[in-house]
This record gives C-alpha cells, structure tokens and sequence, in this order.
C-alpha cells in the first residue's frame, strides 16, 4: 500500500509542479527577460520546490539529514542523466542550436559548489561562523553571484521558438491559481518526505541511497517533464537553462537546510554511498560543463553517455 501512495503522490506533486511552470510560462510572454534567465532562475526554482519542500521537512521535521543531501544530490545527477538522455535523441538539433552562454557560468558554479562541499569533507573547510557552515555561506554567496552576472548576461534568448497558445488569463488570474499550485505542491512534497523515510526502513535502505533514489527521483519528475516538452519544440536554451538552473538551485537548498537545522552538521559525510554519490555527481557535473563548453556532435554524444554512465554506476555501486 506505501509503494501505491509513494506513486500517487509523486504523481501529484508532478502535475502541480508541471502546472506551475504552465503558469510561469503566461508571465514570461508578459515580460522581456531572456529565456536563459527565466529557464534558468524562474522556471527552476518552481520545478525545484519539491527538492525545497522535502529537503527542509527531512531535515528538520525527520531529523534526517542524510535524505536532504541524497536528494540534492541525487536529484542533480538525475537531472543531468534525464538531460543527456534527451539530447541523444536529438544531437544534430542540439549540436546546432543557439545556446546563451549563460548556461556554462551556472555548470561551473555547480561544479565549484559540490568541490566547497567536498573540500568541508576534507576538513579543508569544516568550520563554522556561529552555527552554519562556511560551506553553506560561500555556497549561497556564489548562487547570488551567478544569479547577478546571469541578469548581467541576460538580454534576448536566442532561441525563440514559441508556438504556445496565447494568454486568456489576466495576471490576477495567473497569479493566484500558481499560489493556489504551489501550496500544493508544498503539502504533497511534505507527505513525500514521510513516505519516503518510511520506505528506507522497510527496505533496509541507508538514508542518503533512499533520498537519492526515491526523494531524488521523484521531485525531479518536474524538470523531466517540463524539459521533455521543451525539447519537443526545440526550444533547448530554456531546456537546459531549466536543468543547470536546477541543479544550481538545489545546491543552495541544502545550505539553507544547514541554517536552520541544529542537530550536528549536515555535511556530515562517512558512509560510503554518499561520497559514492558525490564523486559521481561530481563527474556528471564536469562532463555536462564540457558538453556546453565544445558543443558539437562528438560532445552531444560522448558526453551524454557518459553523464548516464555515471548515474548508473551510482546506482550499481
């Protein structure tokens, strides 16, 4: 019965999630902001309120914080393996299209907040300033950084394909139906955290494996879903904006759990799967920077199986 609510309520928080974006999309042609941008800060943070939701409930409410980071975590490598398995179906379309180069400053600050993460394992940076890491600080200070030079960077999208129905609603309207979305996506996103540590103990699952596979999983469905229909009609800049966005996003999640939580430090880290997990979210992360770095036919495909090469190995491992 647990694994038929875990599906149904996963389900739900997709469809307020995809909902939420549909309405983010009526604002964005009411404004002049780049696709870039709006993929990258609007539209993640909106498909990311579940790895929000449910990473501060694990930590706080559950005291767990190894399913915070197992979601993060996993939710980023997913997120890039989801990506890569997109362009696979798409490499000639996506060797060609315009990209802002926006999208590799976000890849790199995503590669260099999971080395601050690695390097507080290390005791390189295992401090704290009163009762929050320093990782957590520099990682916050870094999102507000790339989210400035992003607005700096901004200007028109490049890839403008728009075949979307026009707006019938005020933005009123808009407004309070993507409110009325988003405390449902709250509610449901809190109940999945629940589910989900209960699942852990009946399989006998570690913490951080269980936030990576099921928390991961499913409050990633949202950028899945809303990426999927984006590169239906080939517009692959807000795409990718959606997913690094994302990624940077729920980094800055987990700092924001170490601020609030006051049981030990979430970063924490001695068991095996969760340094498995980071090593191998590490390796995506750099191999996805690449990709947007030398994009041709030979990245588009190198990369990508090699993104899904790592997820994997996770998985095995």
């Amino acid at each position: 019965m647990i694994y038929v609510l875990y599906l149904v309520v996963a389900a739900l928080v997709t469809i307020m999630s995809i909902k939420a974006s549909e309405y983010v999309d009526m604002l964005d042609k009411t404004t002049a902001l780049s696709g870039a941008f709006l993929g990258g800060i609007l539209l993640s943070a909106v498909t990311s309120l579940p790895e929000f939701f449910t990473s501060i409930s694990s930590t706080l409410m559950l005291d767990q914080p190894g399913l915070c980071i197992g979601n993060i975590l996993g939710s980023n490598i997913f997120n890039y393996a989801m990506l890569s398995a997109f362009i696979l179906t798409a490499v000639a379309k996506f060797a060609k299209c315009n990209l802002a180069k926006i999208h590799l400053v976000v890849a790199l600050s995503v590669i260099t907040m999971g080395g601050l993460i690695l390097c507080n394992k290390y005791g390189i940076l295992a401090f704290n300033i009163g009762n929050v890491s320093i990782t957590s600080i520099l990682i916050i200070l870094l999102y507000v950084i790339t989210v400035w030079v992003m607005y700096k960077m901004g200007g028109t999208s490049e890839s403008s394909d728009d075949d979307g129905e026009p707006v019938t609603l005020s933005r009123k309207q808009i407004l309070t139906r993507f409110s009325l979305v988003s405390v449902g996506i709250v509610v449901f996103s809190i109940i999945l955290t629940y589910i989900t540590d209960e699942l852990s103990v009946r399989l006998n699952l570690g913490k951080t494996v269980a936030g990576a596979l099921f928390l991961g999983v499913a409050t990633s469905l949202p950028e899945t879903a809303s990426t999927w229909t984006l590169f239906k009609i080939k517009n692959y800049d807000i795409a990718v904006g959606n997913i690094v966005g994302s990624c940077l996003f729920n980094f800055t999640i987990l700092s924001l759990a170490d601020f609030f939580y006051r049981g030990g430090g979430i970063y924490a880290i001695s068991d095996t799967s969760t340094m498995n997990l980071i090593i191998f979210a590490s390796v995506a992360s750099v191999l996805a920077a690449l990709m947007l770095k030398f994009r041709n036919k030979a990245t588009a495909v190198i990369c990508p199986i090699g993104i899904i090469a790592s997820y994997i190995a996770f998985l095995a491992l």
